[in-house]
């Protein structure tokens, strides 16, 4: 019997000027899994990335990106956008979940949807949210989470128009600073949403400061499929979100 140097393989579908999924995923990964990516094109490098960029990102034909992800035989593949999916609305994000399966014969996580079931898992129903979205963007995902039963009691931007690398620029520090701001005596829990947005490196600092549970983007997919493959919590894992595996 040939012995494999891997208990599981997981895709990642990524958008291509995105650089901090890579490096989050190396972090969070567990020491046995091995990551493998494949980048997303639908979207112009040089426009802010609005609404109507990150849905065309969102309803943009991925049959070769499939394709090509398909081709390591995955276990799991992760869609790792949060407002490609957030802008269209839950029952898009359940299809487009389910397109990935069909085409990569995998357990598919969608960002969106990973960040909603976190969320749930560390019991909130009212959270804080911040991210390096426009307004528009914003108010779309708080509309998604209230479709999921989820109400946000305070949001918070970074006050500016990022551009694509803009939003991936942002240092763990100024991270802690919109979490912070996102806070709100009601809020149960601070989300963090967007996978270019450097949220690991800051969860365990932001948990400290406002004794709530962080749920993050890129977070939330490893705690997603780490929950699907029934797999325990290890070392490098930061969060309570974590305590419920």
């Amino acid at each position: 019997m040939t012995e494999t140097r891997t208990a599981a393989k997981i895709g990642v579908l990524v958008p291509f000027t995105n650089t901090n999924l890579e490096p989050d995923m190396e972090l969070l990964r567990p020491p046995n899994f091995t990551v493998h990516f494949q980048r997303m094109g639908g979207y112009d490098v040089d426009k802010i990335p609005g609404s109507d960029q990150m849905a065309g990102l969102g309803a943009s034909d991925i049959t070769h990106d499939l394709r090509m992800i398909s081709g390591i035989r995955p276990d799991v593949v992760l869609y790792g956008c949060t407002s490609a999916t957030l802008t269209h609305g839950p029952s898009f994000d359940a299809e487009l979940a389910q397109q990935i399966k069909a085409g990569s014969g995998a357990i598919s996580l969608t960002a969106a949807g990973a960040l909603i079931a976190g969320i749930k898992s560390v019991g909130a129903t009212k959270v804080g949210f911040s991210s390096p979205y426009l307004g528009e963007i914003n108010a779309q995902a708080m509309e998604f989470m209230a479709r999921n039963g989820i109400e946000t009691v305070k949001c918070a931007d970074v006050g500016r128009e990022l551009g694509n690398y803009g939003q991936g620029e942002l240092t763990p520090g100024e991270v802690f600073d919109l979490a912070c701001r996102a806070d709100h005596q009601d809020a149960q829990a601070i989300v963090l949403s967007c996978t270019d947005m450097r949220s690991v490196e800051a969860i365990e600092r932001i948990e400290a400061a406002l004794n709530k549970p962080v749920v993050a983007s890129n977070q939330a997919m490893v705690f997603g499929l780490l929950k699907a493959l029934n797999q325990p919590r290890h070392e490098a894992l930061p969060g309570r979100l974590f305590d419920n595996l």
